[in-house]
């Protein structure tokens, strides 16, 4: 559902990381910005100067929420309960 009117600071962020899979032109319909995408990556950007995050186009969210694989590391543990 778009947003009756253009969300600003932490709303905008959640709500662009929220619609970003599926394209900016949706996102920024959703967030209320209809189709003018550069008022709504300039709003994007001054939220994140906001909370001291660098933002500088939609596609640094997207990048960023897309990334929900697990960090692969490298497990360690004992051979057995009694065996360290």
């Amino acid at each position: 559902m778009a947003a009756s009117t253009p969300l600003q600071g932490f709303e905008l962020i959640d709500c662009a990381r929220a619609n970003g899979s599926k394209g900016i032109e949706v996102a920024a319909q959703r967030c209320g910005y209809g189709t003018d995408l550069d008022r709504f990556e300039q709003e994007l950007k001054r939220a994140g100067d906001a909370i001291a995050v660098d933002i500088q186009s939609f596609d640094d969210l997207v990048s960023n929420s897309q990334d929900n694989s697990p960090d692969r590391g490298v497990e360690i543990g004992p051979d057995s309960q009694t065996q360290l």
